[in-house]
């Protein structure tokens, strides 16, 4: 089996060789950047299965060089921050970012971030994940891969396409696979906790409810003819979620 490719992306060496040591010592293959300009150079030479992005870098900052990764690549990216306010976390999720940790973390819990980014990726893209999935999405990413229609939109697994009215839609993995989930699911009301245990594939947290309502709002800016009066992804005021 491949190994999974990291990229580690902050100013401090320290940092970078601390992460370096804990990732690689559970079997990843590591590279790393010392700023945006060169994380984004790397990653227009090769693919990465997760990126470790610090925000407060010289010259292109964390959220900066987010977006410019979103251009060519879409693996998941993990913000690393010592800026811990709601506001802070808001802004990495706009900016395509996946997931989103605070300085100082636990080398157990960053471990534990980064190998379900990367195993939901690697679900995503049809690669061999190294332990059985068992979630909800998992099930819903097994089953027929012939293109279908949702209103304006047509989703085709097989090529990992979202068109809408043939235009094609650029979406990160979370978004990809929580439209998903919800059109698969349609009409079935989703709380944000059973939103994020099913699509993260990890155990519910305090603050996974920003989180999921963030990826939410920027899903609705993609696949909504009106963001602000959304037809398709609803809002159940007190309960959830569903895809009408």
């Amino acid at each position: 089996m491949e190994t999974s490719r990291i990229l580690i992306v902050d100013d401090n060496p320290e940092i970078r060789e601390i992460i370096h040591i804990l990732l690689e010592g559970e079997g990843f293959c590591i590279k790393e950047a010392s700023d945006g300009q060169q994380a984004l150079d790397l990653t227009k030479k090769m693919d990465f299965d997760l990126i470790i992005l610090d925000i407060m870098m010289p010259g292109l900052n964390g959220y900066q060089t987010c977006i410019e990764i979103r251009k060519n690549s879409n693996a998941p990216i993990l913000f690393l921050s010592a800026r811990t306010k709601d506001s802070d976390k808001t802004l990495g999720f706009s900016s395509g970012g996946d997931d989103y940790l605070a300085k100082p973390f636990s080398y157990n819990e960053l471990i534990s971030r980064a190998k379900a980014l990367i195993r939901r990726y690697q679900v995503y893209r049809g690669k061999d994940a190294s332990s059985p999935q068992t979630s909800l999405y998992t099930q819903t990413s097994k089953l027929s891969k012939e293109p279908f229609i949702f209103h304006h939109l047509m989703i085709n697994e097989e090529k990992e396409e979202v068109t809408s009215d043939g235009i094609p839609l650029v979406l990160t993995d979370t978004e990809y696979a929580m439209l998903l989930l919800l059109v698969k699911h349609r009409r079935q009301i989703f709380s944000a906790q059973h939103l994020y245990e099913s699509v993260w594939n990890e155990p519910y947290y305090y603050g996974a409810n920003n989180t999921v309502m963030v990826h939410i709002r920027n899903l609705r800016l993609k696949i909504e003819k009106d963001p602000k009066n959304p037809t398709l992804l609803r809002t159940v005021w007190g309960k959830g979620y569903r895809c009408d």
